[in-house]
């Protein structure tokens, strides 16, 4: 069974920064591309961020580019995103996702979420 297990979140400051990391079991992790999505309340999910099996390509959406940064430890089983810089439109759940192939929007697989929460 597939898991996808988010942890991180919590409330910040705007300007301050957050580390979110997902643990991922169920399937041969490094040989697939995973995302990053976002719901703000009362919206629909939002793309955040796409990153390939092995490190070498990454994506972001303009809204949180050059904010935040993609990454994973294919020996840890792990995701993360770095957000900095934080702004109060970044409050969302953030879900951890396996895509169908990089690029894809077709989640395969989305994790419980973790909540940020970005105000003064």
């Amino acid at each position: 069974e597939v898991q996808l297990v988010e942890s991180g979140g919590g409330l910040v400051q705007p300007g301050g920064s957050l580390r979110l990391s997902c643990a991922a079991s169920g399937f041969t992790y490094r040989n697939y591309a995973m995302s990053w999505v976002r719901q703000a309340p009362g919206k629909g999910l939002e793309w955040v961020s796409d990153i390939n099996s092995d490190s070498s390509s990454t994506r972001y959406a303009d809204s949180v580019r050059g904010r935040f940064t993609i990454s994973r430890d294919n020996a840890k089983n792990t995701l993360y995103l770095q957000m900095n810089s934080l702004k109060p439109e970044d409050t969302a759940v953030y879900y951890c996702v396996r895509p169908f192939r990089y690029g894809s929007r077709d989640y395969r697989n989305k994790g419980q979420g973790t909540q940020v929460t970005i105000s003064s």
